[in-house]
């Protein structure tokens, strides 16, 4: 523990430099501005950035993007509240009550309750972060090929069947970023798969290109599909961007609670953003005392979520940081981030390279306070953002996407690819299928194979070590109940109406 501290207060010394310090405050800028555009969340923005930065320093370039994955979570709100239209995922349910309290003239309040809301949790999960992450590593040192196998099954079956409204939606975005992982050379035998005969494809699909074109060319064909472009209305908002001393008195606990609910919910596969937010609305609804303002414009329907929401993204750094094991969208971004600097996350990180990741880790303190500051003046500079007619803004952002795809490795073969992939993120979108699953099935599914291929050869073949141990047992134990768990609730429920 102590040493912990101490490993922190370098990272804060290598936080406190003017590079990176520019760095922490460009990512945070360009966070919220991500979050307040709808449509626009911060895995496309860091993809989009990653081939740009590549010549950065490391530590620069991941404080950054760290700090755009926080000021997502704190942007997102300001579009569920006064356009009633979610940034980013974590945001849909802040704008059930959000909204109805901007209608009601109590805009200042909601988005006060949600950027402060933000970052009480922000800072008490990312203390959680930076004492947590280091023992999970160190325990993760324990585990064997075949336990590493178990977790990112796990992970397999929570991310695909727990996103969207369709677990065969989920199952098959899964499927198609597992294809896509496949596409080169076995790492071992060197065979080819899925190449086609295309000498291009033998080191395998660029990840950042995957990324880039699901989430940015997918979107502006599904936008160009629909034929329009209305602008939603924007709500203006009077006075400043405060709270009573009543708002307080409702949000404090809201904010609590919201933390102990999204935090571990990170740190677990537990299927995103949404579940803790909607999880912690659930709470707020039923533990207050002014049940008849839900609906209606509850301020604690804000608080609560809200913190549920950034603290969340805290926790989702743990497995990725400790484990290498992404659980989110954006977490799955960061961690080829990270690769594209020839650094893999996992337990040896903390080892390894040290100053890198309790950098980023004290860059995380120092961003939410960042955020914080520039959220709550800036709020009607981020309102002007919201009149920018969408087919500008598209326009621009599949120009960048398209010559981030080019620049990786100079080839036209990146730009098929991506071209390709935005038809799938298109149809993706077109039909309620869950992205996610697909870029978590693309990042992880070579790993799967690898820790596979390993394990049967550490037992010469023989397949019982798969489930050898405790610890693949504990974790198949959890995945058991993960798939049974939802088929045995929705049986009790029908069971109970035909009653």
């Amino acid at each position: 523990m102590g040493n912990n501290f101490a490993m922190l207060l370098d990272g804060f010394q290598t936080v406190f430099t003017p590079t990176n310090l520019m760095f922490g405050l460009l990512g945070t800028f360009l966070g919220t501005l991500v979050g307040v555009l709808p449509g626009i969340g911060p895995a496309l923005a860091i993809g989009l950035l990653l081939p740009i930065t590549l010549t950065v320093n490391p530590t620069s370039a991941l404080i950054m993007f760290a700090a755009i994955f926080y000021g997502a979570m704190y942007g997102g709100s300001t579009t569920s509240i006064l356009l009633n239209t979610p940034g980013e995922s974590g945001s849909v349910i802040t704008a059930l009550e959000g909204n109805k309290m901007a209608k009601a003239g109590r805009a200042g309040a909601a988005l006060a309750t949600a950027a402060i809301g933000s970052f009480v949790a922000g800072t008490i999960a990312t203390i959680l972060l930076a004492f947590g992450a280091p023992v999970l590593a160190e325990f993760a040192l324990t585990i064997q090929p075949a336990g590493y196998l178990s977790l990112i099954i796990l992970a397999f079956a929570t991310v695909g069947t727990l996103l969207g409204t369709s677990r065969i939606r989920g199952l098959v975005a899964l499927a198609t970023g597992l294809v896509i992982g496949l596409i080169g050379a076995d790492l071992q035998s060197g065979a080819m798969r899925l190449t086609f005969g295309n000498l291009n494809a033998i080191d395998g699909i660029e990840t950042v290109t995957v990324i880039v074109a699901i989430f940015a060319l997918g979107e502006t064909l599904y936008l160009a599909s629909r034929h329009t472009m209305i602008q939603s209305s924007v709500l203006q908002m009077n006075g400043k961007a405060w709270m009573t001393r009543e708002d307080f008195k409702r949000s404090w606990k809201p904010w609590l609670r919201g933390t102990a609910i999204g935090f571990p919910l990170g740190v677990i596969p537990a299927g995103g953003s949404e579940v803790p937010t909607f999880l912690s609305y659930g709470v707020e609804k039923a533990l207050s005392k002014n049940k008849e303002e839900f609906g209606k414009g509850a301020i604690e329907g804000v608080a609560g979520p809200e913190a549920a929401n950034n603290a969340n993204a805290a926790g989702v750094l743990v497995p990725m940081l400790a484990l290498g094991l992404p659980t989110s969208a954006t977490a799955a971004v960061v961690l080829v981030a990270f690769q594209s600097f020839n650094i893999q996350p996992g337990p040896m990180l903390f080892q390894t390279n040290p100053e890198i990741v309790w950098g980023l880790i004290a860059s995380l303190f120092v961003g939410n306070f960042l955020l914080l500051v520039l959220n709550l003046p800036l709020i009607r500079f981020w309102v002007l953002l919201l009149k920018i007619p969408n087919h500008y803004l598209y326009a621009g952002i599949t120009t960048f996407a398209l010559l981030g795809a080019y620049a990786l490795n100079n080839s036209t073969f990146d730009l098929q690819v991506a071209l390709v992939v935005g038809v799938i993120g298109f149809l993706f979108r077109r039909f309620g299928v869950p992205i996610t699953p697909l870029i978590i099935g693309a990042i992880l599914g070579p790993l799967s194979e690898l820790y596979f291929k390993r394990s049967l050869q550490i037992s010469q073949g023989d397949w019982g070590i798969l489930i050898d141990g405790a610890f693949p047992k504990v974790i198949y134990g959890i995945l058991i109940l993960v798939i049974i768990g939802p088929l045995v609730w929705n049986f009790k429920k029908q069971f109970a109406v035909k009653k």
